[in-house]
């Protein structure tokens, strides 16, 4: 994963239905394939960077107001580049892709998946990118908004989580 495929997917573990653990989110990280390692002290620190990013990330969505910021690259006409960030957030979803069917199913909570799977998309071949959920102006507008609103969904989804961790819990007592 390059940095900012990283960062997507690290927020869509935060704002997930459910937590997964690191040695299960770290193999997908390596494309199920071991790093490699100069020594067992560069292990530690290369894990406990993505440790504390994924705690960054938990923290600026949990902070009023928002205080999350997405990693995304800019190519070299300076034009922000989303569409790595989005992949890494929808293999994140696709991790625990059952858990994730309340959101799907909750007009509310899929609408903020819709720009995130949609620019997702635009990193597979033209061939297999299916039919699009938003109108090409819609998405060009979304490339330029991105760094706006790629956070605020990932806030949104994770609140919805939340939520329905917090109904449950209350119909339970």
């Amino acid at each position: 994963m390059d940095l900012s495929e990283l960062d997507g997917f690290l927020a869509g573990l935060v704002a997930g239905p459910e937590v997964v653990p690191q040695e299960e989110w770290l193999a997908e990280v390596w494309d199920n394939e071991e790093p490699d390692y100069a020594d067992e002290e560069e292990q530690e620190a290369v894990e406990q960077a993505l440790a504390d990013r994924y705690a960054a990330i938990e923290a600026g969505l949990d902070a009023n107001p928002l205080a999350y910021t997405a990693i995304l690259w800019q190519d070299e006409a300076g034009t922000t580049v989303a569409e790595d960030w989005a992949a890494g957030c929808m293999q994140a979803v696709t991790l625990r892709a059952n858990a994730w069917q309340p959101a799907l199913a909750d007009e509310d909570a899929s609408v903020l998946l819709i720009p995130i799977a949609s620019l997702a998309g635009m990193t597979l071949p033209a061939g297999e990118r299916g039919g699009q959920a938003m109108s090409d102006e819609a998405l060009d507008g979304l490339m330029q908004d991105a760094e706006q609103v790629l956070p605020v969904c990932i806030l949104g989804l994770r609140r919805f989580w939340q939520e329905r961790a917090a109904d449950k819990k209350m119909v339970r007592h």
